[in-house]
């Protein structure tokens, strides 16, 4: 390859960093698009009968969030990298804001479908430039230390918002969840105009690359590549599980429905402790040898359950049990991942922070759907799990090299 980016992490000149943004503020804003598509599950019902819409039709609220999550990640990158990240960050944060309202307002479901996908457009600017601003301003180690941290205030986010959505709902109606996060993108939206520095490098934004010859500089880096889908591989592949775990936990193990959100809450659990173990390992472990062993833990978790599975002998603690391990690597790995994927250029570090979260979606989308294969959902999770980890272990030993 000629003409590509080098193959080393290169941490930006000591002298030449931006002071460091709030990292509170920052998990704030990347966990504001995952909460606005978690929240609003468990109103859908009545939200379809205050609109006179089906099921099918208000799940597009929740499937087209989704979608927007994943594409808008693709263009704030190279946005970022060419204006700025606070200009393209505020912009993104009004948009947010200004979509929740007019789907608090919507007085049809068509509407309030296109609010949504407005509002996760918006949302996905968080998503992406609060990792790159996090790269701005540290080096590659004190990055991933600092992602970590990050990692451990979102992931609280997936398992309360269903719950404040639900009782928003019940006590003030399903569009008070809207209002909730249209205000909500309104205080991020203040905060981040007052506390936000600029922290591109303004002899990178100068440069003003267009945005497919940034895509197309990652795309040849074998180092990009190699941590991009290791990293969807290696996190995001669990989404297997979580969308076959009723199945496997009420349909295989006969076990009540109200139980299956306690054992997806010791997953959950696992990233959580995994983050935390991360934020002090990469003080003591070079990055990707720390993502090679993380990534290693849970490839054994998943064949484990693998053979569990085909030996008939699987169990609620087995089960919960290999994915808790299974997913502690995960969290290990992430902000490690994650770190090197959007060091590999110092000159597109937005780009490829965009790039690398729409592919841990596309991957994570991938995986749940071939969760859905075949008569057994447990033994489909876990080949996709085992899939996934030898992939990730191939890719990252890829990259390194």
């Amino acid at each position: 390859m000629t003409g590509g980016p080098p193959r080393v992490p290169r941490p930006a000149p000591i002298g030449s960093q931006p002071p460091a943004a709030p990292l509170w503020l920052l998990a704030l804003l990347t966990f504001s698009g995952t909460l606005a598509m978690h929240i609003f599950v468990p109103a859908l019902p009545t939200a379809a009968a205050g609109l006179h819409a089906n099921a099918g039709t208000m799940q597009l609220t929740v499937s087209l969030y989704i979608v927007g999550l994943a594409v808008g990640q693709l263009f704030y990158g190279p946005l970022s990298d060419r204006f700025g990240r606070r200009p393209v960050l505020i912009s993104g944060l009004a948009l947010y804001a200004a979509a929740g309202l007019a789907a608090a307002l919507a007085p049809n479901a068509p509407i309030l479908i296109v609010a949504r996908l407005l509002q996760a457009l918006g949302g996905c600017a968080g998503l992406v430039l609060g990792r790159a601003i996090v790269r701005d301003t540290a080096t590659s180690q004190l990055a991933a230390k600092r992602l970590a941290l990050m990692n451990l205030m979102v992931t609280i986010g997936p398992g309360l918002a269903p719950l404040i959505g639900g009782l928003l709902a019940t006590i003030f109606g399903w569009r008070s969840i809207l209002y909730a996060l249209a205000g909500f993108g309104v205080a991020n939206l203040l905060c981040a105009w007052r506390l936000l520095p600029e922290t591109a490098s303004p002899a990178v934004r100068s440069k003003g690359s267009s945005i497919p010859n940034h895509y197309l500089r990652l795309l040849r880096s074998p180092s990009f590549l190699g941590y991009a889908v290791g990293g969807g591989c290696a996190t995001t592949a669990m989404y297997a599980f979580i969308a076959a775990a009723p199945f496997i936990f009420s349909g295989r193990l006969h076990r009540p429905a109200h139980e299956v959100g306690i054992y997806l809450g010791v997953l959950i659990s696992g990233v959580w402790l995994g983050s935390m173990a991360a934020s002090r390992l990469v003080e003591a472990v070079a990055l990707d040898k720390l993502l090679v062993r993380a990534n290693l833990l849970s490839v054994l978790a998943a064949f484990t359950l693998l053979t569990a599975v085909l030996a008939d002998q699987l169990s609620v603690p087995f089960a919960v049990g290999s994915m808790f391990v299974f997913s502690l690597g995960a969290g290990i790995a992430s902000p490690a991942a994650l770190t090197l994927a959007i060091s590999v250029d110092p000159e597109i570090i937005g780009s490829a922070s965009g790039l690398y979260g729409f592919t841990q979606m596309v991957v994570g989308a991938a995986c749940t759907a071939l969760a859905g294969l075949g008569s057994d959902p447990a033994l489909a999770a876990a080949l996709v799990l085992s899939g996934a980890g030898i992939i990730s272990q191939f890719s990252f030993w890829r990259a390194a090299a």
